[in-house]
């Protein structure tokens, strides 16, 4: 599901079934709640990696993970080319955190690279600035999420719990529609290429539902679900559950 970000409002539950547009909560709504009663046991993040070329940038977000995830190796890179080379000696990253602007590539070809290079990793943009054109094109290039560096303390530790989860964070003024575009067309047309089993399955792990959870609900085996998900993502053509997500998001999929 895509999560749009601001501060002191708390959402309301979505209807039963309906696929949920949220907005961030500021802990100062919660008094007395910590981070980590407020946020679900299920985001839960165990190494990650900032890419960004300031030094106090970088410490204000090991600081913001290191207070919020338990336990979480952070690794840190000034350039694309550290990056890369931190990517491949080390594995099991459950994130990447990635500056817009690296001095060592333009705009968004870092992005492209991560994920050409490790297409199963979830890279999340983070910018002082944006706009809905920059944010659009992120997502199309396999973004999982778009956050601000402007965010409040509070809303960057929900966004990244969100993520984790398997929701797309976005900046709120990302909540206007746009028209379709060729890229999302194409999407609608592998959707429709899904069995009615299928996009329900897909309708799912929108929602973040892990297999297990999908097997209960639905009544059938987790071989089904395994096998579900399997011929999803060859029918998308993409190599994670994360980057289906994404795309089916990018055109508001709701199973029938």
């Amino acid at each position: 599901m895509i999560v749009m970000g601001r501060g002191n409002h708390i959402h309301q539950p979505p209807p039963p079934g309906a696929m949920r547009l949220a907005t961030s909560r500021d802990l100062s709504d919660y008094p007395g709640r910590g981070v980590g009663q407020f946020m679900s046991d299920e985001a839960i993040m165990e190494r990650v990696l900032i890419v960004d070329d300031h030094p106090l940038v970088r410490d204000g977000l090991r600081s913001v993970i290191a207070i919020s995830f338990d336990n979480c190796e952070i690794f840190e890179a000034a350039s694309m080319d550290e990056a890369v080379a931190t990517l491949e000696k080390q594995d099991n990253f459950d994130l990447i955190l990635l500056d817009l602007n690296i001095p060592d590539v333009r705009r968004l070809d870092g992005l492209k690279l991560l994920r050409d290079r490790f297409p199963i990793l979830p890279v999340v943009m983070v910018s002082g600035a944006f706009d809905r054109a920059i944010v659009q094109e992120a997502l199309a290039a396999g973004a999982a999420g778009f956050i601000p560096k402007s965010l409040k303390r509070s809303a960057i530790v929900d966004a990244l719990h969100r993520v984790v989860s398997g929701e797309i964070y976005l900046p709120e003024a990302m909540g206007e529609s746009v028209a379709p575009t060729a890229e999302e067309d194409e999407i609608v047309r592998r959707i429709d290429s899904l069995t009615p089993q299928q996009k329900t399955v897909l309708m799912h792990l929108v929602r973040g539902r892990l297999n297990k959870q999908i097997a209960h609900d639905l009544g059938v085996s987790m071989t089904t679900i395994k096998a579900h998900v399997s011929a999803i993502l060859q029918k998308l053509g993409v190599l994670s559950r994360t980057q289906a997500v994404i795309k089916a998001n990018l055109v508001n999929f709701r199973a029938d």
